[in-house]
């Protein structure tokens, strides 16, 4: 409920704005600026919620947004200017983008509880379905509404749904584990971007300016766009958590193929969408019922298309067969007019109910399969984001087509537009390469397949845990056999604690360092991230151990780990480059560092760890429950990680780090990345 919030509120205004601009004496055209108003505000707080989520926690972002839509319903309710509307659907514009970013990480954290690598393709065609069906019901609905009790109720239906979401959010969805640490004011609105935040808020509404203006060519709202783009980029190619991250969006061709193929998907079915709904009302002199009645079929036939394609394993057949019938869609529109008859009209329409309901459902699966897991919130946030800068654009063509009359040559200049976005999505679709890639790897993963009741999740998650580390007890200094891969380009290998120090206190010193200067060979012949993690502590920090820390009180007060000694540097036989990365830790877990490590990485686009390090159960243990809680992929190498105590190593690698990670050899590398090369390379 709280993710369809905000494509309903996107699309039930369609019915409703010719009774707005009646009503407080308005040019139809002038009430364009409640659909692009709540777009340029969603387009900045999805990515920004998405954010605030992974930071705050998303059951926590969701129930704020949620009483922000609360309180847009009352605003809307009692407005009697465009201007106090404009404020109601900024308030549901910042309000309802909480539901969608918030809701993918909610779902993940239930499929995780739930033992699966991924949710079932049932879980997130449902949240597809959920959101494609309501962009198409809206006009339907607020039709009826409008019909019933008048333009208000557009705005306070808003009041009882936001009510009973908030009911079944603070009774069916678990507390957030995590409490809140915002830290200094300072510290906050760098790890959340703040000015990154600002700058795409400022470069956006210059280009909504430019947009409404159309056909008027407005230069200065242009070229202040083009500045604050060009400022945006450059901030965030040095911010240290980059709210727009542009490295990203340039290594992860496949990603951003997503974000655009989605937004221009969108453009096409929202031009239809309000433009169609104006035009029955006006040209053909349908009612505000009537038209959202004639619209029912696409919504329907959304709904219908939305949940055959969630239960698809591929997604490149579905998303070529909707630019397919987008354009198909576009060219029929070409030959509709006033004269043609209602069925025809209807049947058009339901075309794009099929775009609609295959488009968002294959471009949502393929952003779960490309985006970072430690980034999901803000990825999903963006691919709305994408999708409501095409709608803004909608808007302004259907303004522009309709800017002097509401007449069937403005559908058709419509229709010519839409034929050209069409076919941009038709070449986008087929020339990717990688939608292929992503279907064949997904064939071979064993954890797919459709939505199953929690008692039959729990079942099949214990028994494949069961599976797996029977696999792994079977050979634990060679690894295990596992259907994962590596991408290379997005992967780091954290060599840790290979130190002097350490190396000392473990059997077969010897082995475990050659086999890590293996991995660490593959590393640099596969492009990998390397990062040199040793344990060393300066004066101030050993001053600043506290002496109830059993594993730190006593080696800091013998100065067995004082920084700049032989003792603990890396081990000689291990390399670095001026392009690894080395931290110095001052406990056990990597991330506990003198260095950003999660900035450095996340800079990197890096979201699969390679763990080797000693012991097991020291700083290994400890970086990857940090790293699984950080929601990275993880490969631990059983060979090139040792224990002073084998028996525990034994464990440990059998036992308990299955649970969160794949456990391999040093030689099993090669193979696992030899799949992802040339998606790397591509």
């Amino acid at each position: 409920m709280g993710a369809s919030l905000n494509p309903v509120n996107s699309s039930i205004i369609a019915t409703a704005l010719v009774a707005i601009a009646a009503a407080l004496h308005l040019p139809v055209g002038d009430t364009a600026i409640l659909i692009s108003c709540l777009y340029l505000t969603s387009a900045l707080a999805q990515p920004a919620a998405g954010r605030l989520a992974e930071e705050f926690g998303p059951r926590r972002v969701f129930i704020a947004g949620i009483v922000l839509v609360f309180t847009a319903g009352i605003v809307g309710s009692l407005a009697h200017s465009l201007a106090a509307l404009i404020v109601a659907r900024v308030l549901i514009g910042a309000g309802t983008s909480a539901g969608y970013p918030a809701a993918m990480l909610l779902i993940r954290r239930r499929a995780e509880q739930a033992g699966h690598e991924a949710p079932p393709r049932g879980v997130l065609g449902g949240l597809s379905i959920t959101g494609a069906a309501t962009v198409a019901v809206g006009p339907a609905l607020g039709g009826l509404l409008v019909a019933w009790a008048g333009w208000r109720s557009a705005f306070w239906i808003n009041i009882p749904v936001a009510a009973l979401t908030l009911i079944l959010v603070l009774t069916g969805i678990a507390r957030d584990p995590d409490p809140v640490r915002p830290g200094s004011p300072r510290a906050l609105a760098s790890r959340i971007d703040l000015l990154g935040m600002l700058g795409f808020g400022g470069s956006l509404a210059a280009l909504m300016i430019f947009l409404s203006a159309l056909p008027h060519l407005d230069r200065p709202a242009l070229v202040a766009a083009l500045v604050l783009a060009a400022a945006l980029v450059g901030w965030e190619l040095r911010a240290a958590h980059p709210f727009l991250d542009v490295r990203l969006l340039v290594s992860n061709g496949a990603l951003t193929r997503t974000y655009l193929r989605n937004g221009l998907t969108l453009m096409g079915t929202y031009v239809i969408l309000y433009g169609l709904t104006q035009w029955l009302q006006v040209a053909r002199g349908l009612s505000a019922y009537q038209a959202g009645l004639a619209l029912m079929p696409m919504g329907v036939l959304t709904a219908v298309t939305a949940r055959v394609v969630s239960r698809r394993t591929g997604v490149r057949l579905p998303l070529i067969a909707c630019a397919v019938l987008l354009l198909v869609g576009a060219v029929a529109v070409l030959f509709i007019g006033s004269g043609t008859p209602m069925a025809a009209v209807i049947c058009v329409s339901a075309v794009f109910g099929l775009t609609s309901g295959a488009g968002t459902v294959a471009n949502q699966t393929v952003l779960y399969q490309e985006a970072p897991a430690a980034t999901l919130g803000t990825a999903s946030g963006l691919l709305r984001t994408f999708g409501y800068l095409g709608a803004i654009a909608s808007a302004a063509i259907t303004g522009t087509a309709f800017h002097s009359s509401v007449n069937d040559s403005g559908l058709h200049l419509i229709a010519w537009v839409l034929v050209v976005i069409s076919a941009l999505v038709l070449v986008l679709t087929v020339l990717d390469r990688r939608l292929a890639e992503a279907d064949r790897r997904h064939a071979k993963s064993p954890r797919t397949g459709g939505a199953r009741n929690p008692t039959q999740c729990t079942a099949t998650a214990t028994t494949e845990s069961t599976e797996s580390t029977e696999r792994r007890s079977a050979d634990m200094t060679t690894g295990t056999h596992t259907t994962a891969t590596i991408d290379p380009a997005r992967t780091a290998l954290l060599l840790m604690d290979f130190q002097p120090v350490t190396l000392g206190a473990v059997p077969d010193s010897e082995g475990v360092l050659a086999r890590a200067g293996e991995a660490l060979a593959w590393a640099r012949a596969h492009g990998t991230q390397v990062v040199f993690v040793r344990v060393a502590l300066a004066a101030a920090d050993a001053a600043a151990v506290p002496a109830h820390n059993k594993t730190f009180s006593q080696v800091a007060a013998a100065g067995y780990l004082t920084d700049g000694t032989a003792a603990t540097a890396v081990h000689e036989s291990l390399a670095i480059r001026d392009h690894d990365l080395t931290v110095r830790k001052i406990r056990v877990g990597a991330f506990a560092s003198d260095t950003d490590l999660r900035a450095e990485l996340r800079a990197r686009n890096v979201d699969t760890l390679v763990l080797a390090g000693i012991s097991t159960s020291g700083v290994v243990l400890t970086t990857l429950r940090q790293a699984a809680d950080e929601d990275y992929r993880l490969f631990v190498l059983a060979d090139a990680t040792a224990d002073p105590d084998p028996e525990v190593h034994q464990v440990l690698m059998e036992k308990v780090f299955p649970r969160q990670a794949e456990i391999v050899a040093t030689a099993d590398l090669v193979a696992l990345s030899r799949a992802e090369e040339p998606t790397a390379r591509h």
